[in-house]
């Protein structure tokens, strides 16, 4: 190998008018590699280009053969070299029914197809217990016959097969489909896939889909009256101590100051003390319901348990909703998993709409790290202060006794209800000085247990 180099120097010079003069010196290089230097980078481009065509063969080579498939080729192989080691005619045998498998079923495999492929959900939105019905359409926009094929429509933790026909050119195959959806919880549908392959399983290939529908499962909820609700005291709300100059609730009359409105004198005091009289109003708070949702496994007997009191929660919270009441609806948030020691947060699901309060719902689940009832109401009335009344629900392994010191976290003039759901057993109402204490045997049992003076 031989290198040589060559160079020579140029220089430029540049006069200006205030009689200064730069100038430039610019080296020209030229170097001669030999034959075997220069060879390399075209030499280290095909070993790339190889290195990622033997890459792509092998991920199509993963994803066109089958288990079964690959049993073929290792018995086209050993067969082969067993054939021309040993001379064994079986071995040879062997070889050749691989090898006339692998070459009968190629076909159904070669080509691309023009698939579109479309799934309509009759609704995004339901309770659980219910089913949902969705239709399926392939067609084919290929100018080419398409070959038989199954679609995979991935339903949440479940596989919903569609065995698709022989579709000529622009036809489509149509199919209707069922998803149960058994349990409360969000249900993603997709991404669709479509397989084509030969009728043994030796080789198959796949198109895929990326767009996923999301179903929210609504819990069972049941329909509170207004009245026996009793999720406000009044409808002008309840009147506080602080005193303004404009409300609901009269409060007493006040020589007038400059800046109080012509509206507000009263002109029978202003007559009899031959001052100017207006009046005062006190402060109108309106209430403000707190449902609060022992997310511990270890409140609850079983799921079922566990979702009842989910449902009763929903009713509840929904109920306000409805009624224009202002509500809250708080949970023990997810721990960070970088969080050290005690971590308390609180998560308030939304509740400006029935519908983003049921969709919330939907995405509730018990959790080993949940915080307990007790801190969950405590930082509840931090953070969230004129509550009117509470409603603590949890399940029936939780002792009376920490359901009153989660009571007794609630400022003393919110009116607080724990629920306890213990499927199967009888409803009961017990008052105390701190709290009322619901046990539901069943969901049906809520209204009845409202009406029968939960709230004092």
């Amino acid at each position: 190998m031989s290198t040589s180099s060559e160079s020579r120097l140029t220089r430029t010079t540049a006069r200006t008018s205030t009689s200064t003069r730069t100038s430039t010196v610019t080296r020209y290089g030229t170097t001669h590699h030999g034959p075997v230097r220069g060879a390399l980078p075209g030499v280290r481009r095909v070993l790339r280009e190889t290195a990622r065509g033997l890459r792509r063969a092998a991920g199509w080579l993963r994803e066109t053969v089958t288990a079964a498939g690959l049993l073929v080729v290792v018995a086209l192989v050993l067969g082969v070299a067993a054939g021309i080691a040993f001379g064994w005619v079986e071995a040879w045998a062997v070889a050749t029914i691989a090898l006339v498998l692998l070459l009968v079923c190629i076909p159904f495999i070669l080509g691309a197809h023009d698939y579109r492929v479309e799934l309509a959900l009759d609704r995004d939105r339901v309770v659980a217990g219910a089913e949902i019905g969705a239709t399926l359409d392939v067609r084919n926009n290929g100018a080419r016959l398409s070959l038989p094929g199954v679609v995979d429509v991935p339903v949440g933790e479940g596989l919903v097969e569609a065995h698709v026909p022989l579709l000529r050119p622009g036809a489509h195959h149509r199919e209707q489909l069922t998803i149960a959806a058994h349990r409360r919880g969000v249900i993603d549908v997709g991404p669709m896939t479509i397989s084509r392959g030969d009728p043994i399983g030796i080789l198959h290939r796949e198109l895929s889909w990326p767009e996923v529908q999301r179903i929210h499962v609504h819990p069972v909820t049941v329909r509170l009256p207004s009245t026996s609700a009793g999720l406000i005291r009044d409808l002008e709300g309840t009147p506080s101590t602080a005193l303004v100059d404009a409300d609901l609730s009269f409060h007493a009359v006040r020589e007038y100051v400059v800046g109080d409105s012509q509206r507000h004198v009263h002109w029978k005091s202003t007559a009899k003390t031959g001052r100017l009289m207006v009046r005062q109003y006190e402060e109108s708070r309106h209430a403000r319901i707190a449902v609060v949702l022992d997310l511990d496994p270890e409140s609850y007997e079983t799921d079922d348990e566990f979702e009842n009191t989910v449902s009763a929660a929903a009713s509840l919270a929904l109920q306000g909703v409805r009624d224009g009441r202002d509500v809250l609806f708080a949970v023990s948030a997810e721990r960070a998993e970088h969080a050290h020691g005690e971590a308390h947060a609180i998560r308030a699901l939304p509740t400006l709409t029935p519908k983003t309060l049921l969709d919330a719902t939907s995405t509730i689940d018990a959790a080993d790290g949940a915080m307990r009832l007790e801190a969950v109401t405590a930082l509840t009335a931090q953070t969230y202060p004129d509550l009117s009344i509470g409603f603590l629900l949890t399940g029936s392994r939780m002792p009376l006794e920490r359901l009153r010191l989660a009571a007794v976290k609630l400022p003393v003039a919110v009116e607080a209800v724990a629920v306890r759901s213990e499927l199967g057993a009888e409803p009961t109402l017990r008052t105390a000085r701190e709290l009322a204490v619901m046990t539901l045997g069943a969901l049906g049992d809520l209204p009845q247990m409202l009406a029968r003076g939960a709230l004092r």
